[in-house]
């Protein structure tokens, strides 16, 4: 199998972010080496969140700024021109913001499902390298148990019947030798135990936080998502309340966004570091567990580096072989002379061959190809998955912190506009004919029957020297006095005959006919229905 150098290459963007600037909070510049248990490396990770809490007060400072300009210099916007080009501003704004918002939403949703497939695929291979560590250790330690107690039980029985046979007694004693050998080349390998449990508790722990992670992303993108829909309503619908309410939701979401952009630049960093060089951090924290020259055989697997155990399993099969040969020519010399031998001679032959099993496993499960592969395929989901994933979550929270400033610039003046609308509304006369709310209020309180028409004066009059008082009161039928005065003027209903009469409308057109019959009225007639035409 080729070297892991060639196999893994860390990505391009592990070294532009390995690149950062590391500083403690005193200023104090540090070499770019991993180093999480380190005092002095964690405050440079702390350092990187602070530049974002710089960038959030930044920020705050430049909204509260435009603010104060919005509302300390206010312009003439009662010009038609300035009221287009503020709405249009707004909209724009408003388009703009929920963009951004989605485009955003989108990022942080597959940036949160890449660093999720990293780290899934780190902890899988944690544990699948845990399994044959644990795999490992069980094979040694049932091997081990299995000489020392059921072999050794077996070889003290058989001194006993062949204590008569010297030749017979010499065998035993040489296969107590080879079984010491073989316990002493087994507890010569590495103590997996301490390494498993502490790979099982790391994978425990990055999958737990891992969870935590990924589900309080997820509530954010929805939040975020929700506060920009509903921002977007509020400025459609013109509702203060959800405006206002929106407004601060947009302010806490743009503190939330930058805080989460300082965690994930703090951890794409320190990942990073990790990625550039993760030899040398595995070889210095397990300097103390195992051998480096273990740790270097499972790193690189190559096939020009020496297998550390390939001394202690070939004494470990050599000293088998040698066991399975005594003892069967023990069934087949010493059987014949001491039958009662024989059921111990085939406990031992029994054992040995399961020793046997256990030595091609245990030979399976120490070949660097399997753990290398683990480790390969951890490196891959971290660094590159990973990795890229957070850069994407960056990506993310920049854009949501753009897309609510943008936000809250264009809520401000959306609600100048509504309240200068309701101001301009209320301003409006009550007596003017025109307002909507005055026209109903005169046709609640007016009394029709009281009122003359000139429709039904015109329609009763048949000359100038001859005028009657018209004795029929108007009703609330409109229709057909309607159309009794379409055909006095004419014929033609082209023209709106009735002025006014029981109805919430403008003032009408008259035509041409009706205009003549009024100015040809006497000043008496004037006198007399001179209330009724002049309201």
């Amino acid at each position: 199998m080729s070297s892991a150098r060639v196999d893994y290459i860390a990505p391009w963007w592990t070294y532009w972010l390995h690149q950062f600037p590391h500083v403690t909070l005193r200023f104090q510049p540090l070499e770019h080496t991993f180093k999480p248990q380190d005092e002095n490396y964690q405050q440079s990770l702390i350092f990187l969140g602070c530049v974002a809490a710089a960038g959030l007060g930044v920020n705050l400072l430049c909204l509260a700024i435009y603010l104060s300009c919005l509302c300390c210099c206010r312009k003439d916007e009662e010009e038609e021109e300035s009221k287009k080009s503020n709405s249009c501003c707004v909209t724009w704004a408003a388009v703009a913001a929920g963009l951004i918002c989605c485009v955003a939403v989108g990022v942080g949703f597959y940036g949160n499902s890449e660093t999720n497939d990293g780290v899934y695929q780190l902890t899988y291979s944690l544990y699948n390298a845990n399994h044959t560590l644990a795999g490992v250790d069980s094979l040694v330690t049932g091997t081990v148990g299995g000489m020392q107690s059921g072999l050794n039980e077996h070889l003290s029985r058989l001194g006993e019947i062949f204590a008569a046979r010297g030749d017979f007694v010499q065998t035993l004693q040489f296969m107590q030798q080879m079984s010491d050998n073989i316990i002493k080349q087994l507890l010569g390998l590495p103590d997996w135990e301490k390494a498993k449990v502490d790979l099982a508790a790391i994978a425990d722990q990055t999958a737990y936080v891992e969870y935590y992670r990924w589900l309080t992303y997820l509530l954010i993108l929805i939040l975020d998502l929700v506060i920009c829909l509903a921002a977007c309503l509020g400025l459609a619908k013109q509702s203060r309340w959800l405006l206002t309410t929106m407004m601060i939701c947009g302010v806490l979401t743009l503190i939330l966004s930058w805080a989460s952009l300082g965690a994930d630049v703090a951890t794409a960093v320190g990942t990073s570091d990790f990625c550039v060089a993760p030899d040398k951090f595995l070889m210095n924290q397990t300097k103390d567990i195992i051998s480096s020259d273990i740790v270097h055989y499972y790193l690189y697997c190559s096939q020009t580096l020496p297998n550390p155990f390939q001394q202690s399993l070939t004494v470990f099969q050599r000293s088998l072989t040698t066991m399975q040969i005594q003892i069967q020519g023990l069934l087949q010399f010493a059987v014949p002379l001491f039958p009662t031998a024989e059921r111990d001679l085939l406990s031992v032959q029994h054992l040995l061959n399961n020793s046997e099993a256990s030595l091609h496993q245990l030979t399976a499960l120490l070949d660097c190809r399997g753990l290398n592969k683990d480790y390969l395929d951890a490196l891959i989901g971290v660094c590159y998955d990973g990795v890229e994933g957070l850069l994407y979550l960056c990506l993310f929270s920049l854009l949501a912190a753009c897309a609510f400033s943008v936000m809250l610039c264009a809520i401000p003046r959306a609600w100048r506009q509504i309240a200068n609308r309701d101001r301009d509304y209320d301003d409006i006369d009550d007596g003017d004919p025109f307002n909507p709310q005055s026209r109903r209020m005169t046709s609640h309180h007016s009394h029709p029957g009281n009122m003359h028409s000139f429709c039904s004066y015109s329609s009763s009059m048949g000359s100038q020297t001859s005028l009657h008082l018209p004795t029929q009161a108007v009703t609330n039928a409109p229709l057909s006095e309607y159309m009794n005065q379409s055909a006095l003027f004419g014929g033609n209903p082209r023209h709106e005959n009735v002025p006014l009469i029981g109805r919430e409308s403008p003032p009408p057109s008259y035509s041409p006919t009706m205009r003549a019959t009024y100015l040809s009225m006497t000043e008496d007639q004037i006198r007399h229905f001179g209330e009724d035409f002049r309201a």
